[in-house]
């Protein structure tokens, strides 16, 4: 009687995706959750693009111009200008030897992003998605208010540095969230809609600067979305993906629980398995952290790959990028006066775009749970010094005039190659330990091989 009992309990045990179907994968529940991190997407793209309206420099007028003037309150003295507008530079006269600073706050904001990018993600992954998520997200808007009221330059600079850290940081954490409220079947989905929301986001901001003056308002009016996003997002509670992947079962299934109760589903004998990290005495996931992108022989080679190509799945993002490289290859072959080479140019761009798109989606499949969000900030990281990289390649058409297709033509086709070596996620369940990647499911052979020469050096060299 006993033995009968415990099988039943144990085959009501359900592994994270199994608890989804019963929870309900995108029920209505989810989706006001996911509508909440989207609408952040509008906050986030609009501090992005906050730089070039603030930043704008209008058309003006010296005085006196025989005498080149001694100092910059000299010049401000005999400085007028030909627009009506509120920016930056009106306020601070960043002009002649001062027009490097409207630079340098963009510069700024994109460094903070890169290195928020870096530092966010393993934080999430150690201490949990949601305290980081709201952290972040807090003060970035305390330092977006700082941006509106800097009494000088060098506070508005250093706010943009502060914000732009902020920003980067949570742009990834809220993405992660997108995915791992919902059932893995919507992933792609919610990733889609993430990005395309940042895009409408930066669409929406010029229309915002037209109507709103001076540059100041602008700036508060940007930034008061931030307070909105902030008081809706605490209501929203911690990825269940996380606290599984960290063997917190019992909160993870609380979670669980109240989506269901929200989704009008009944989970009341939702009871998760003991897997991966969760057992007792496995500490894998006390070894989850950002080192292991180095030290793991799987996550080692899909990282090196994916900031290479960090441009979906596999087979859409190789096609893609292959495909951009093509269209970059044809220019060569094509007169420059010629109307076909701006559509080759723009069919590179499109393709380049439609892989960027699917790379979130596919990089977040390819990371563990306990490791996703270092993951990702790794491979944006690498995204941002591709774009500090890639103003400089117009610049080799000093050697040919062919040559900066030439690069971009390579880089496409490499990264498409490449990308093959990664293993498919398309309709696979998503691996939340690092001991799931030990798994066929979630590896290709080279991964596998990887594996096993690990473990033939532990057996060699045992500690």
């Amino acid at each position: 009687m006993l033995t009968h009992i415990s099988i039943r309990s144990h085959s009501a045990w359900m592994d994270i995706e199994a608890a989804f179907q019963v929870v309900g994968e995108f029920g209505p529940y989810q989706k006001r959750a996911v509508t909440v991190l989207v609408l952040a997407q509008v906050y986030m793209a609009c501090q992005s693009m906050l730089i070039v309206l603030v930043g704008y420099t209008p058309e003006y007028r010296i005085e006196h111009q025989k005498d080149t003037p001694s100092s910059q309150l000299v010049l401000q003295q005999h400085v007028s200008f030909t627009e009506d507008v509120s920016t930056i530079v009106t306020e601070w006269f960043l002009i002649k030897q001062q027009a490097y600073k409207v630079n340098l706050a963009g510069s700024l904001f994109f460094t903070g992003l890169l290195v928020g990018n870096v530092i966010f993600g393993p934080l999430s992954d150690k201490i949990g998605r949601r305290p980081v998520y709201l952290t972040g997200l807090f003060f970035e808007v305390i330092f977006g208010y700082l941006t509106a009221f800097a009494p000088s330059y060098e506070v508005f600079a250093a706010s943009r540095l502060l914000v732009g850290l902020m920003n980067g940081g949570i742009g990834l954490v809220c993405f992660v969230l997108t995915q791992e409220y919902v059932g893995k079947s919507y992933w792609a989905m919610t990733g889609t809609l993430t990005s395309m929301i940042f895009a409408v986001g930066i669409t929406l901001f010029g229309p915002l600067g037209y109507f709103i003056q001076p540059w100041r308002t602008l700036a508060a009016a940007a930034n008061s979305s931030g307070v909105l996003i902030f008081l809706l997002s605490v209501t929203l509670p911690e990825s269940p993906r996380w606290l599984y992947s960290q063997g917190q079962t019992e909160r993870a299934e609380e979670v669980l629980q109240h989506m269901a109760l929200r989704n009008g589903n009944n989970a009341n004998k939702l009871i998760l398995q003991r897997v991966g990290s969760a057992k007792p005495g496995n500490r894998g996931n006390r070894r989850a952290g950002v080192l292991q992108l180095v030290v793991h022989p799987v996550l080692r080679l899909r990282t090196m790959v994916l900031m290479y190509v960090w441009a979906g799945r596999r087979k859409s993002m190789s096609s893609f990028l292959c495909l951009a490289g093509f269209a970059c290859l044809c220019t060569t072959f094509v007169p420059e006066n010629a109307g076909t080479l701006l559509s080759l140019a723009l069919l590179g761009k499109l393709m380049v775009s439609a892989a960027f798109n699917i790379a979130y989606v596919y990089s977040s499949e390819l990371y563990p749970t306990v490791i996703r969000n270092a993951g990702l900030g790794v491979c944006s990281m690498s995204c941002r010094v591709g774009g500090i990289l890639a103003p400089f390649v117009p610049s080799m058409r000093a050697l040919h005039t062919s040559m900066p297709f030439t690069i971009f033509c390579l880089s496409g086709l490499s990264a498409g190659c490449v990308g093959l070596l990664l293993p498919e996620t398309l309709n696979r369940p998503a691996a939340e330990t690092l001991e799931d990647l030990s798994s066929p499911t979630h590896s290709r052979v080279l991964e596998s091989k990887a594996l096993l020469y690990e473990d033939d050096n532990r057996k060699s060299n045992p500690k």
